[in-house]
């Protein structure tokens, strides 16, 4: 059987062996992707637009929550881009255009319209019953109220990766076709150091096009500056399939990396911090804007410089299969689906409560996490779905 070369040519390729380190640092971002979602409840900064937003806030939760969310996503896509590699030489184009429709397609279609539905029917029971609502709450009951309101358009919520990840896919065949993948031959060509040192001025397009910190790009039609910031990261993780050698010469630079993008992060927040005031002096809200040069800058130089020293250290510390963390990997998928709605639903419950708020944020990811691996346990790593999301 001819072998393809996921970078070009026929003929060329063998399967590189399967790195568990892979599996696990996707397990660990849909891991931290549920952390993150349950502390917006509790941030300051998210109060206004986030649905749970929590009477009781803490200015050390957006110290703690933006570092990661600068990271998750791009280490997702990074992942992401290196399995399409692994897929196309395993499988070819149509083997891949398979396995997307399969995993990626058609749970789309299917859990876009009940993540929706699930979401709407509890807040829904917290419009009639939550005593102290959020802001969103309460925009909702006053968009309500409106005898004519406007219809809203649909979003992907949670689930926009996964239209991305349709999309990438796409251009991976389109380039593939046009014999396009020379340009990244010659970018992962060049020493890898000057590759890391690069890769903050491609992203910087995407941070610049839109607010900080970034939203999640909801919205069915694609949104350039997502493409922008997540496409390097998959061309990245797809170009370094069957290169995985060549990251040795930035290991020595793993700690000092760390230290710096720790750094860069408390510069960031203080920068944003002074962007959100000036912001709020001049009645603008900071949804609505494009991030100044140096802010955008700031955080592409975080997101792809952490982003490395995730994947390395991922390489050096997970790269022997561990049980659990193998069990998280498969359950994932079906985690990462199911979540957002539980999160939801039980922070509603939560929100007239009295409890300290970390206690509210540990019974939110503990309710949630069970409830997400039971039901993987029973509904689908024993059934048919396994194939399909697990």
């Amino acid at each position: 059987m001819m072998m393809l070369n996921p970078h070009g040519g026929a003929g060329e390729a063998l399967p590189a062996p399967r790195e568990p380190a892979f599996d696990q640092l996707r397990a660990l971002a849909m891991l931290v992707g549920v952390l993150f979602h349950a502390a917006l409840a509790y941030s300051p900064l998210a109060s206004p637009v986030w649905p749970t937003a929590d009477r009781q806030h803490w200015v050390g939760v957006d110290v703690l929550i933006w570092l990661p969310h600068l990271v998750r996503m791009p280490l997702f896509f990074l992942v992401a881009g290196y399995f399409t590699a692994a897929l196309l030489v395993r499988r070819g184009m149509a083997g891949l255009a398979r396995q997307r429709l399969r995993r990626v397609l058609l749970p789309f279609l299917l859990a876009w319209p009940l993540v929706h539905f699930c979401l709407s029917a509890s807040t829904e029971w917290a419009l009639l019953h939550v005593q102290q609502p959020s802001e969103f709450l309460r925009m909702v009951q006053a968009w309500l109220a409106q005898a004519d309101r406007p219809h809203l358009p649909p979003g992907t919520g949670h689930l926009w990766f996964l239209p991305y990840l349709l999309l990438f896919s796409l251009m991976v065949w389109i380039g593939r076709s046009l014999a396009w993948s020379g340009v990244l031959d010659r970018w992962l060509a060049l020493d890898l150091r000057a590759v890391a040192l690069g890769l903050p001025l491609l992203l910087l397009p995407g941070f610049a096009l839109t607010s900080a910190p970034h939203p999640a790009p909801e919205s069915l039609l694609p949104q350039l500056w997502a493409i922008a910031l997540y496409g390097p990261f998959f061309a990245l993780g797809f170009g370094l399939y069957g290169r995985l050698e060549r990251l040795a010469l930035l290991r020595v630079w793993l700690w000092p990396g760390l230290v710096a993008c720790l750094l860069l992060y408390l510069l960031f927040l203080k920068q944003l911090g002074l962007h959100l005031r000036g912001l709020a002096e001049f009645g603008s809200s900071p949804a609505s804007l494009h991030t100044p040069i140096h802010l955008a800058l700031l955080q592409a130089m975080i997101a792809a410089w952490a982003t490395l020293a995730c994947l390395l250290a991922g390489l050096r510390w997970c790269n022997r299969p561990r049980g659990w963390l193998r069990y998280l990997a498969a359950s994932a998928y079906w985690t990462y689906l199911l979540h957002l709605p539980v999160v939801v639903a039980v922070q509603y419950v939560l929100m007239d409560g009295a409890w300290p708020w970390p206690v509210k944020w540990a019974a939110t990811v503990l309710i949630t996490l069970a409830l997400c691996l039971v039901s993987y346990e029973f509904i689908v790593r024993r059934t048919r779905l396994r194939a399909w999301v697990g």
